[in-house]
């Protein structure tokens, strides 16, 4: 029987944070400010068909949205309605279609009241290191994760980065 071995070594490392991304809009600032200033200076590149590739771009995202369901006389929770979507666009019009509908609303047996404690934001961003490896930083309200990296550089970039900005101290 023929044995797997190992190409390359890639790596991971997760860093937690010690408070949440607060909403939706400090994440997607945070994520446009690393696509725009490429603060872990990765380059472009070309593929192939001829295709301009950035040297950061979104790789995979979704947004998952919380409403709850409240009595207005107890103020027991009756029921939730948990949305995931592809997009903060679409995140933000799903969101509002459920807090506003009423007909959801009766059929729960109370007020419509989002939760925002209860949403979750992730986006992993492929990054192209001048090495030509690609490696994702990948964020979520609680943790950024740098994985499939092979020099420890990128590493200590992404972390030198990470340190100086106060929401993922």
């Amino acid at each position: 029987m023929a044995d797997f071995v190992p190409t390359t070594i890639t790596r991971s490392a997760l860093r937690d944070l010690t408070t949440p991304i607060a909403d939706v809009s400090e994440f997607d600032s945070l994520i446009e400010m690393v696509i725009a200033d490429n603060p872990f200076e990765c380059i472009g590149y070309t593929r192939r068909d001829g295709v301009a590739v950035a040297p950061v771009v979104r790789n995979r995202e979704h947004y998952t949205g919380k409403v709850n369901f409240i009595d207005e006389n107890t103020g027991k929770r009756l029921g939730t309605v948990s949305i995931q979507s592809p997009s903060i666009a679409a995140f933000d019009a799903n969101i509002a279609a459920v807090m506003a509908n009423t007909p959801l609303a009766t059929a729960m047996g109370g007020v419509a009241e989002r939760n925002f404690a209860g949403e979750s934001y992730y986006c992993q961003l492929r990054c192209h290191d001048p090495s030509g490896d690609d490696y994702y930083v990948t964020f979520t309200r609680k943790t950024v994760r740098i994985s499939s990296y092979q020099d420890e550089a990128i590493k200590t970039a992404v972390e030198t980065w990470a340190d100086a900005v106060p929401a993922l101290r």
